[in-house]
């Protein structure tokens, strides 16, 4: 038995002890144990070791196994991926731990006694997931390096199935050694003479290269590439208004191609000027990077703008992309524009969009600081890190400039590569410096999570290259309908005015239910806040906590301008607490018209009539929309005689303004009425002082619960049920009819599945 060390916690991720099976003891490190193969003391896992994710976790405790002479494996989890909170817990242990278990075959007999190598070892490493500043880690909870079987030598352990990998490098030569017409073994050979090493020494072999080239033989790259090609020229014929734009090399084979549907450049001329271009993913099959535009919309979701796949990371693959989404819009380039922290894209968006401003998502740098510096800090990373977003989130650059100085001071960076890139670059990921751009939002942890998880639908398409455009096409049509319906919903429900502000009651006419929630915590914490004069048209606005300090904000009320030094309006199209505490004092009861952007405004040009546009609807979605629209009427109308009698008349109206409209080439009995109402019922919310408002918002991020009509408890002593029952068809014009006696209504063919009464 191979002894070893074995480190654990006292408790679980939740408090709660850990039962035998899942801990050992703690032991001293023996001098002739395992550990002292270690080349490196970083590679030992300890607790409290930081990891950005599972995958790191794995790849750095399989480094450990293999010198250790082991493998891996995954093994228990808490939680489950989309459910919750997902995965909290992972546990990896050694490839020998369990013990096999023999399943009856589908006849009933046992099977037969295979030999395994699993003998019930412990070793094992355990990683629980933490949040801390929004940004998710797996921290080491539990260690154990104690095995009861003998473990392999170098030149033995890298033949075990989890070390046989063959690099990208090797992927590619194989492929080329392959086309030449290279048998198996020569290409081992040449790889060996290539490499240096000795016969039979490479890290994978001859079965792991046969397995190899049977997977590459079930992608036919260059005919994949023609029927993409081909598909997106359909498309073109189709609807004009799909752009596509591709490139094909010396070799006559497709190097680079992106596309953009018709829904999506709609979408971008009203909020185009911020987008995300996420280059973080691959399509494996393809081994083609996968570039994505996306943006947020007037109630703050996500919506895509186009998409690339580029055979190459370089200046030049980017700089296509880039020139190919300016033809696709017009040459009408973003305000701004945030991807990952990539050299070669910011080089390429500074030549092809100069007037853009680039960031970096703060996102991505803070999800390398666990690699970068916990091990450096040790016990003092975490007062570190909260350093650094206290130095993120400053308002001044000269805060910033001071504050940083002081935090490479405190901890002695000043040597460290990383902290020296990060300066270097500050002005495209620190907001003191990205303040007075508009961001839309986008670098918020909220937004940054919806947008990942919109990409995480693209990622389970990695078929057929032609294949993937119409997965792809498909998202976004889904994207586009659930968004449309979940706006309208949204508009529908009730607000609750929570300052009783004049300006609260304008800006929830104006604003769409995403912007208003986003103003109305601005005016909540407005009253927090105390102003002075200090000058013709300038205040100084500071916490009442405050005895100095706080936001300098001008205002000149017979030009209708403002502006405050925390720049939040430039920055996200909100005013700001500051400003809006300086209107109420100054009886300013409205907001400017050039304070409420058109993007943030509920009538803005591609949300005011969702279902209104270049692309054409069907039937089951217009039938979906009315019911939606059509349920909320029925439930607002019962409550009193007065609106009872207010929807009749205005329904008459609208009738008769229908009816003089043209009608389709096809019939109305033509249409199938036998779509599933989604109808939403939504409870009211009263406001502090008990009064019900009737302006329709909601938080965008809340979930919207769908489903059929639910009876609602009668209310001022009216019966709902009663007044249910005498309207048990569809309502005709005329006050006090139903659709089974009126021969105005019955010459339409309606009936009430198609008005949403049922």
């Amino acid at each position: 038995m191979s002894k070893g060390t074995s480190l654990v916690l006292d408790s679980s991720e939740n408090g709660t002890d850990l039962s035998q099976d899942d801990i050992g003891t703690i032991e001293e490190t023996p001098e002739e144990s395992i550990l002292s193969r270690q080349t490196s003391v970083n590679l030992v896992p300890f607790l409290g070791q930081r990891f950005v994710s599972q995958e790191a976790a794995y790849e750095f405790y399989c480094s450990f196994a293999k010198q250790c002479g082991f493998s891996i494996r995954r093994h228990r989890t808490r939680g489950k991926d989309g459910v919750g909170r997902g995965v909290t817990r992972r546990d990896f242990t050694c490839h020998r731990g369990g013990y096999p278990q023999i399943k009856p075959s589908d006849d009933g007999k046992m099977q037969r006694n295979r030999k395994s190598s699993r003998c019930g070892c412990r070793a094992y490493m355990r990683i629980v997931k933490r949040a801390d500043f929004d940004v998710p880690e797996w921290r080491v909870t539990g260690f154990s390096n104690t095995h009861n079987h003998e473990l392999l030598k170098s030149n033995e352990v890298r033949l075990l199935p989890a070390y046989c990998t063959i690099s990208p490098d090797d992927k590619s030569r194989i492929c080329m050694f392959a086309k030449a017409g290279m048998s198996v073994r020569q290409m081992l050979r040449l790889m060996e003479l290539e490499k240096g090493i000795k016969l039979g020494c490479l890290p994978f072999t001859e079965i792991d290269v046969r397995n190899l080239l049977q997977s590459f033989r079930n992608v036919d790259r260059d005919n994949d590439a023609i029927d993409l090609i081909a598909m997106c020229k359909r498309l073109k014929d189709e609807n004009h208004n799909f752009k596509y734009e591709f490139k094909i090399d010396s070799n006559n084979r497709l190097e680079h191609i992106a596309w953009s549907y018709a829904s999506s450049i709609q979408l971008y001329e009203s909020f185009g000027d911020a987008v995300v271009f996420d280059t973080t993913h691959r399509l494996d099959a393809y081994d083609m990077l996968l570039g994505i535009w996306l943006g947020v919309d007037n109630h703050g979701m996500s919506c895509f703008f186009g998409c690339a796949l580029l055979r190459d990371e370089n200046i030049q693959s980017f700089s296509w992309a880039l020139k190919a989404l300016l033809s696709f819009i017009e040459g009408k380039a973003p305000q701004t524009m945030l991807t990952d922290h990539n050299m070669w894209l910011k080089e390429a968006i500074a030549v092809e969009m100069p007037g853009t401003k680039h960031a970096f998502c703060i996102w991505h740098i803070i999800a390398k600081f666990s690699d970068w510096f916990s091990v450096l800090l040790g016990s003092h990373y975490d007062e570190w890190k909260a350093e650094f977003h206290r130095l993120y989130n400053l308002e001044l650059v000269e805060d910033f400039e001071e504050g940083w100085g002081q935090m490479v001071d405190k901890y002695g960076l000043h040597a460290n590569k990383h902290i020296v890139s990060l300066y270097s670059l500050r002005t495209f990921w620190a907001l003191p410096f990205l303040r007075c751009y508009f961001f839309a939002g986008l670098t918020g942890t909220s937004q940054s999570e919806s947008i990942n998880a919109f990409i995480q639908r693209f990622l389970g398409a990695q078929s057929q290259l032609d294949r993937f455009v119409e997965h792809v096409a498909g998202i976004v049509e889904f994207n586009d309908r659930a968004g449309s319906k979940q706006k309208m919903q949204r508009k529908l429900q009730k607000v609750c005015l929570k300052t009783g502000s004049p300006i609260e009651s304008h800006a929830a006419t104006m604003l769409t239910p995403y912007a208003f929630n986003k103003l109305q915590d601005e005016l909540v914490l407005a009253p927090q806040y105390a102003s002075f004069l200090v000058d013709e048209g300038c205040f100084q606005v500071r916490h009442h906590t405050q005895m100095d300090g706080g936001c300098k904000v001008f205002w000149v009320p017979c030009q209708e301008h403002m502006s405050c030094s925390c720049r939040l309006f430039e920055f996200s199209g909100i005013l700001c607490r500051h400003i809006l505490r300086v209107m109420s004092n100054n009886n300013c009861f409205h907001i400017p018209d050039q304070y409420v952007p058109s993007r943030w405004r509920s009538t803005c040009s591609s949300s005011a009539n969702p279902f209104r546009g270049t692309i054409s609807r069907d039937h089951s979605e217009r039938i979906q929309l009315l019911e939606s629209m059509a349920s909320t009427l029925v439930m607002e109308s019962i409550e009193t005689e007065e609106r009872f009698g207010a929807a009749c008349e205005q329904i008459s109206m609208v009738l008769s303004r229908i009816k003089t409209l043209p009608r389709s080439t096809h019939g109305v009995n033509d249409i199938a009425y036998n779509y599933q109402s989604d109808s939403l019922i939504l409870p009211e919310v009263d406001d502090a002082d008990g009064i019900i408002h009737g302006f329709t918002v909601a938080n965008p991020h809340d979930s919207i619960t769908l489903g059929k009509l639910k009876e609602r408890r009668a209310r001022d002593g009216i019966d709902i049920s009663r007044k249910r029952k005498h309207m048990s068809g569809p309502l005709c014009g005329q006050y006090g009819h139903d659709a089974s006696d009126c021969s105005t209504m019955a010459g339409d063919n309606l009936n009430e599945d198609a008005l949403g009464y049922s």
